[in-house]
């Protein structure tokens, strides 16, 4: 019989994450995300890729996100719940795990609210990288919510952008948003009364809004030549923020096609609707913006091959800072076989019977 291994998983809590980001800083985090998640659509074929698997309920939708390459396994459990804040809870919640395919064994175990903000930011700039104009320097921001920060700040670190153009229809959420950016050296916000004023000279227009709702943000009136959009908040079936004709006027980008066009705003569209999946352009096979007056659209709605970059990205650095803390997930047995023998005569069951 072969001598028994021991192994632990590593876990990561919500205040581990968070002293991990203060200490590297935001900016560093969102181009550390930004850079795995490059390198791993550069290996698009080398992942068993599948869409999500959803519960819908009235309230919300509670999501598990698998993916894996021939070494490593991860999965992310996410919910969307907008009431939520009514509760006192955040909107989305998540956590994962990276586990290795040889063994099954669970190696990382890790809270994921707090980073699928910084990894949804950083797929967002990774996007905007590959088909927006070069030299965009104004962003308009539609949805100031728990998202806006991070997209303001990925758009400003990693592309540039210098203003940004602020619209929420609780105009609290706006305010908390500059409060929280007040101070951030070369970026100014600027708070607008409509989604209209707020996209009017924008080069890149990010919709994030948390309504499961088919909206109509985004309006083919508002269209500019040369426009990017960053379509953030459909994400599920009957979840919209873009009007049918802006799709149909631009060129449009997906993460992963069989899923995008169930859960994004090409659900509104015939399944035969052109889109082009964001690796193409990435690795070079697709030219991505055809010129410099076409608006490009990149419906994201989050797939887990960003949650596998990130969560990549949260066990290399924990190992790196010496964060996180190892947990006995699976128990230890010296005799692999034998899994009732670690109840020993403790079990009532054994007891008894003697």
């Amino acid at each position: 019989m072969a001598a028994p291994h021991h192994f632990s998983t590593l876990y990561l809590s919500a205040p581990d994450v968070i002293d991990m980001v203060q200490r590297k800083g935001v900016e560093a985090c969102l181009r550390g995300i930004a850079d795995y998640i490059q390198a791993d659509f550069l290996r698009w074929g080398a992942f068993d890729k599948s869409a999500r698997a959803a519960s819908h309920s009235r309230d919300g939708v509670i999501e598990l996100m698998p993916i894996a390459d021939d070494q490593t396994y991860a999965f992310k459990y996410v919910n969307g719940h907008p009431k939520n804040t009514r509760r006192g809870l955040p909107t989305v919640m998540a956590f994962g795990v990276l586990a290795d395919v040889a063994t099954g064994a669970p190696l990382l175990l890790s809270e994921l609210t707090l980073t699928t903000a910084l990894r949804t930011a950083a797929m967002s700039a990774v996007a905007a990288r590959a088909l927006a104009r070069p030299g965009a320097r104004t962003m308009a921001l539609i949805g100031n919510g728990a998202q806006s920060e991070f997209q303001a700040l990925a758009f400003h670190h990693l592309l540039g952008i210098t203003t940004v153009r602020l619209f929420d229809t609780d105009p609290a959420a706006t305010a908390k948003l500059q409060a929280n950016l007040h101070g951030t050296t070369g970026l100014r916000t600027v708070a607008c009364t409509s989604t209209a004023e707020a996209v009017r000279s924008a080069d890149i227009v990010t919709t994030v809004t948390a309504d499961k709702t088919n909206a109509t943000i985004l309006t083919p009136d508002m269209l500019a030549p040369g426009m990017h959009i960053n379509a953030v908040g459909g994400d599920c079936p009957g979840k919209t923020e873009l009007h049918a004709d802006v799709l149909r006027q631009a060129q449009v980008f997906v993460e992963y096609a069989p899923q995008t066009r169930i859960e994004g705003d090409i659900q509104q569209l015939p399944p035969d609707f052109a889109v082009t999946e964001l690796w193409e352009v990435l690795a070079g096979r697709h030219g991505g913006r055809a010129s410099d007056t076409a608006v490009t659209v990149f419906d994201s709605v989050g797939f887990a091959l960003e949650d596998f970059s990130a969560l990549r990205f949260l066990r290399d650095t924990a190992t790196g800072l010496g964060v996180g803390q190892p947990i006995e997930l699976i128990p230890k047995m010296s005799d692999p076989k034998n899994l009732f023998g670690l109840l020993g005569t403790r079990n009532p069951l054994l007891r008894a019977a003697a």
